[in-house]
């Protein structure tokens, strides 16, 4: 039986030691932080019955790019909209975007996933990408759903996402509630240079950094390919860490001095206190990218921010259930909160 939280929930109030009842708790199968990390997404159940369908829509950007946003199909009309900002180099196929869909789905909401800038299957037309405090594009994007859904909307990020759609909470400040009732953070490198020093060292640089830049390197070369001279295509090519990676393509095509400069203006920690709609900021303690360490006290958030902080879950991992697990359980207890918000 999959364990839920459907019948308690805290007030927006900061805590990192829940009552009993909302702690998550691995399976004894799957421990550590690297095991819920990896199993999950290769292996677990990742949906209730049929796979999620959607349909997808092109939106030209204000800067005369596009981007592309898929939306669940078969929603009901007038059903609460959920919204899904993805992680880093992810897209409607991953298994953190099919676990919410499912959970949307079953709970008879309607569902819309904005990839970033190249995410979608097709290269961005502009001499940028995304980053991880892309604000102004999720403010975009969220006021465009809101004129046409009618009513605030209830948005999760996961990892990167997260903590640009924390970053735009934070700037907007109390005129993010005309725009979404709640929004909530999973697995976020809220502390970027905490982050980025941890995913490049060790396994973490062997596996989850070479991972990532597999995917990154050669779509930073097609952008050059795109706009000759925007970077160092050679350089780029004996990149190894998302450090070098960042500071050569990342920071100076969206307006960053260097990756030290992006790190500390784009993080979403030293802003929580600004938040003025509920945000839920959720984070495993053994995230193997994401130090525990790094991750902030009650007294640095304000009283907007809801912080949970259980011990165990990975990086967007938190499997339940008998081998080989399922990854229900964390999204249905986000959909939870929010709509407990709404």
């Amino acid at each position: 039986m999959r364990a839920t939280c459907r019948n308690w929930w805290p007030t927006p109030a900061s805590f990192t030691s829940p009552p009993q009842r909302m702690q998550y708790r691995a399976p004894r199968w799957l421990p550590g932080g690297h095991a819920q990390t990896i199993w999950p997404a290769l292996f677990s159940r990742q949906h209730d019955g049929p796979p999620p369908r959607w349909t997808r829509e092109r939106w030209d950007t204000p800067d005369g790019d596009f981007i592309d946003v898929d939306f669940l199909a078969d929603a009901p009309a007038g059903a609460p909209l959920l919204v899904l900002f993805h992680g880093l180099e992810g897209d409607r196929t991953s298994h953190s975007s099919v676990a919410f869909a499912s959970a949307a789905r079953a709970r008879g909401w309607a569902m819309a996933l904005p990839h970033f800038r190249g995410c979608s299957g097709e290269l961005n037309r502009a001499p940028r990408a995304y980053h991880s405090g892309d604000y102004e594009e999720v403010g975009w994007i969220l006021q465009r759903l809101r004129e046409r859904h009618g009513a605030p909307l209830r948005v999760a990020g996961v990892s990167l996402g997260g903590n640009a759609l924390l970053r735009w909470a934070e700037e907007a400040g109390h005129s993010a509630s005309a725009v979404a009732h709640a929004v909530c953070s999973i697995c976020s490198p809220i502390d970027l240079a905490a982050a980025g020093a941890a995913i490049d060292r060790g396994f973490n640089k062997a596996v989850y950094a070479r991972r990532f830049l597999r995917t990154m390197i050669p779509k930073a070369l097609r952008k050059l390919q795109q706009h000759p001279g925007l970077f160092d295509g050679e350089r780029l090519k004996r990149v190894n860490t998302i450090y070098e990676f960042d500071n050569l393509f990342t920071a100076p095509l969206h307006g960053f001095k260097n990756t030290e400069d992006y790190w500390t203006r784009a993080a979403a920690k030293p802003h929580l206190h600004r938040i003025r709609i509920p945000a839920l900021v959720l984070n495993a303690r053994n995230d193997p990218f994401v130090p525990g360490h790094s991750l902030p006290h009650a007294a640095e958030v304000g009283t907007h921010v809801t912080l949970w902080q259980p011990g165990h879950g990975g990086h967007v991992g938190f499997p339940a259930g008998t081998l080989p697990g399922h990854l229900l359980t964390m999204p249905e207890q986000v959909c939870d909160w929010l709509a407990r918000q709404g």
